[in-house]
């Protein structure tokens, strides 16, 4: 049974730094890809980085340089640490992993690249 938990949301002044978390209970030691998207209220759901089996990130654009995402295998977490933050990067934050038979990921892969799904984490921006 694969649970994701997201944790570390919260309110960030612009130009700050903020840790999220995601463990992946029952996932990470046959995982795939793993990936963070990001919803704001009235749009679709985006992803924004993801890291494949070979531990290889992707990033989109916009985030290029300020996001970093990771995984501790040991520690069943995925991580997305976000430097110098915009007010465009408020929303929430859902970690996702696929069913384990991807090798390679890309920041922009649709929502159904991926089987499983965190309930979020709200991140605000001021």
């Amino acid at each position: 049974h694969v649970q994701l938990v997201e944790s570390g949301g919260g309110s960030v002044q612009a130009g700050g730094s903020l840790s999220l978390s995601c463990a992946t209970r029952g996932y990470t030691r046959r995982s795939g890809c793993l990936a963070w998207f990001r919803q704001v209220p009235g749009k679709e759901r985006e992803g924004v980085a993801c890291i494949d089996k070979r531990d290889d990130p992707d990033y989109i654009r916009s985030v290029k340089g300020r996001f970093t995402i990771s995984k501790d295998v040991a520690k069943n977490t995925l991580y997305l640490e976000i430097n110098n933050v915009k007010y465009e990067d408020a929303g929430t934050y859902y970690c996702a992993a696929d069913g384990g038979t991807n090798t390679y990921c890309g920041a922009d892969d649709p929502p159904g690249f991926y089987d499983y799904w965190g309930h979020g984490t709200q991140v605000t921006v001021s």
